[in-house]
């Protein structure tokens, strides 16, 4: 199935997300403490626990760390309780964006996410507002040059819903988000490693920005996601700067 460009988008995105590395423990921390506090403990019966320390690991960051942030929010050891809430809401060009939060003070962390978007030329939506231009699923990109016939037979095999050759050569697989796990397997278990992969929202449609708009976007998907209290930031829009 024929696709747009993607690959100048992923590495930008990539890129951005490099710079901010110093950040990443905490946000991985928060989430190894949300799944396992709603889903338990256990790797093996906790498909988001398991995919946040596959992050961790990937990150480089100690078991003991791990292990101790798995105990506090199970209640073993006293820690911090983290609730999760998702802000929608305009950016330039009328851009969609989504905004997933962990947070222990809900007044702050609404107030600081309204005003990144009103300062920065953005608007903050109600619930809902934005959310149906999004996908929730597995996500898994390889760069231009891997082999689009393997790629599709181990990913359809393994229970892909669909892979997308773009235009630039790159490779997008999709998948239901509980297949997401078996699907990646499958694929590097064949030797196909992609450059990202992940469980995400994906948009349906997207928004071309240039110029002035892409800096203006830019700018404010930076300081959203410079939030203390944000872990991720979605949007729809193919920045171009």
């Amino acid at each position: 199935m024929a696709g747009h460009s993607k690959w100048a988008n992923i590495q930008h995105r990539k890129g951005r997300q490099d710079e901010k590395r110093g950040r990443v423990w905490t946000r991985i921390i928060r989430e190894i403490m949300v799944a396992a506090r709603t889903g338990g403990g256990d790797l093996g019966a906790n498909p988001r626990l398991r995919l946040a320390v596959d992050k961790a690991k990937a990150a480089n960051m100690p078991a003991d760390n791990i292990k101790r942030n798995i105990d506090k929010a199970t209640g073993q050891l006293e820690g911090v309780t983290y609730e999760e809430i998702r802000y929608e809401g305009y950016g330039i060009g009328g851009a969609a964006i989504i905004v997933d939060t962990m947070t222990d003070n809900r007044v702050r962390t609404v107030a600081e996410v309204r005003h990144a978007f009103s300062k920065h030329g953005g608007n903050l939506g109600t619930e809902g507002s934005v959310a149906f231009q999004f996908k929730h699923c597995g996500q898994l990109v390889f760069a231009p040059g891997t082999s689009e016939d393997q790629v599709m037979e181990v990913a359809l095999e393994a229970g892909a819903e669909d892979v997308i050759a773009h235009e630039d050569g790159a490779l997008e697989v999709l998948s239901a988000p509980a297949d997401f796990e078996s699907v990646r397997n499958a694929l590097e278990a064949a030797g196909l490693r992609p450059e990202v992969a992940e469980v995400t929202l994906r948009p349906e449609n997207s928004i071309a920005l240039t110029g002035e708009d892409a800096a203006r976007m830019q700018k404010l998907l930076d300081v959203l996601e410079d939030l203390d209290d944000v872990q991720n930031v979605f949007h729809n829009a193919e920045i171009s700067l």
